[in-house]
């Protein structure tokens, strides 16, 4: 029997912290685009109901808006 491996989106992957970041914020700050583009590449995709997914250098740069992200709120946390 075949087993059928299934695809996670990037959505499913962050869902931890989904509503604690204001992804429109990401999008913008680090790729300069549209909170809809982002949503529509996190849910996997487009708005024409076609599979979409992130580039690896797209992976790259959420990763590392992700890692700033932390590191700002850690540093305002020891401020504390």
């Amino acid at each position: 029997m075949e087993t059928v491996k299934q695809k996670v989106t990037m959505q499913q992957k962050l869902w931890d912290i989904i509503v604690d970041v204001k992804w429109a914020s990401i999008s913008t700050k680090y790729f300069g685009k549209s909170r809809s583009w982002l949503s529509q590449k996190m849910n996997g995709k487009d708005g024409n109901g076609s599979d979409v997914e992130f580039s690896e250098i797209e992976k790259e740069t959420l990763r590392n808006g992700l890692y700033d992200l932390a590191d700002r709120i850690r540093k305002c946390a020891d401020t504390i």
